[in-house]
């Protein structure tokens, strides 16, 4: 008669029958154990809690150490009892590792797995196949953590944003920390996308691109551009390109569905500041005339602080670049053909904005209000590269320096 409660032992001859080839219900007759519990064994790759608490554990720490481990290979009950045994004999981590074959964190990790009181073998393994089991918990998947990071999401912050500023948000609540990883797996991978159908996101990559694209291996090309002469990139002062200080801004039009209409951004290199305006067309004129507006817009107190140069790229739209430096004193300076990384700060800015405008949208039927809007909200943005400060206390940090030097 098949017995009802099993021991670790039927688990083991029931194991070994299977993997000599025998059938679920040879091996069945041959052990003694219901047909039911050796096919459901047999799908196991590790015994059930049940069989593992009562399990021995008597071991020589002067013997030798259980042998037959790969490198890499998690520990197994025969381990940890050594483990035990040499821990009971007073054994530091780095003596119980190099007996076993691990390295020292590996036994530093499992002794503190039972931190109560003395090792137990049997706990920590029965830990250790608690927290491997799958799929865990997710911790975006309900509660108050989900919900501030989808409110974030809808503001198209990314998840690394998200991850860190969290951290000075909620400084000493341990339940509102995730990780950017964990964002990206809510937003792409668990429950299809849940997160992301929530907050209507529908890529990854801002760019639309499920890659990113190479730069361009064109050679330079000798073109008849006279507003370029003289004001080559190469010609920049040293301070704009290792961004010592602020007032060096990169600029580009983002051009409508239309052809015609377009934005006009400015992006400060050092904080990252955005300025955006619209436009109904881009001739140099227009272009011009906005510009030469945008600065006057500067409070002429710290205008000589935060405007100093501008570069752009070589279209024509800037033809007119002397008028601009003669009305406003910033000199412009031009990228290389085929060479937009020069301006790298404003490329990856434009790419922020087709968030909000993706390529298509005609500018023409969008509002100012609406362009402030998301000046503002990219301008509210924490960045990596300013030490998790948004762009907008970047700038105002710059201006209190700056006052201060002023009245010093």
């Amino acid at each position: 008669m098949a017995k009802t409660r099993y021991t670790l032992d039927d688990w083991n001859a029931v194991r070994e029958r299977l993997r000599l080839g025998d059938t679920v219900r040879g091996a069945a007759e041959a052990c003694g154990v219901n047909r039911g519990a050796v096919l459901r064994w047999s799908h196991m790759g590790e015994p059930p809690d049940w069989m593992v608490a009562p399990m021995g554990y008597e071991v020589d720490p002067e013997g030798p150490a259980p042998a037959g481990r790969s490198a890499g290979q998690r520990l197994s009950f025969e381990d940890r009892a050594y483990i035990a045994a040499m821990s009971s004999q007073g054994c530091g981590p780095a003596e119980i590792a190099l007996k076993v074959g691990v390295h020292r964190t590996t036994v530093a990790r499992e002794l503190a797995r039972c931190a109560e009181g003395a090792y137990d073998p049997r706990e920590a393994y029965l830990d250790a196949r608690r927290r491997a089991r799958r799929p865990k918990a997710r911790k975006l998947e309900e509660g108050r953590l989900r919900g501030h990071v989808a409110s974030k999401l809808a503001l198209l912050w990314s998840p690394r944003q998200i991850s860190m500023r969290l951290r000075e948000e909620f400084p000493d609540e341990e339940e509102m920390r995730v990780s950017h990883e964990a964002i990206y797996q809510a937003l792409y991978v668990q429950g299809r996308g849940s997160l992301r159908q929530e907050v209507a996101v529908e890529q990854a990559l801002r760019s639309g691109r499920k890659r990113r694209a190479p730069r361009s291996r064109l050679p330079a090309r000798a073109r008849g551009r006279s507003w370029v002469e003289g004001c080559g990139i190469s010609e920049r002062p040293p301070e704009a390109a290792d961004r010592a200080v602020p007032g060096h801004w990169e600029g580009d039009l983002v051009v409508g569905g239309d052809m015609a209409s377009c934005l006009v951004t400015l992006v400060e290199r050092r904080t990252r500041f955005l300025v955006a305006r619209r436009l109904m067309a881009h001739d140099t004129k227009t272009v011009v005339d906005l510009l030469v507006e945008m600065c006057a817009e500067v409070p002429g107190a710290v205008r000589d602080g935060l405007l100093s140069t501008l570069t752009w790229d070589q279209g024509c739209e800037l033809a007119d670049a002397a008028r601009f430096t003669l009305e406003t004193g910033v000199k412009v300076y031009f990228c290389d053909p085929h060479s937009p990384w020069q301006k790298g700060t404003n490329e990856n800015t434009n790419g922020l904005v087709r968030q909000y405008f993706p390529k298509g949208t005609r500018f023409s039927e969008v509002s100012d209000e609406d362009v402030r809007a998301m000046q503002d909200q990219l301008n509210g943005r924490p960045r990596e590269t300013l030490g998790w400060k948004t762009p907008a206390e970047a700038l105002q940090s710059e201006l209190a320096n700056a006052n201060r030097a002023m009245t010093a």
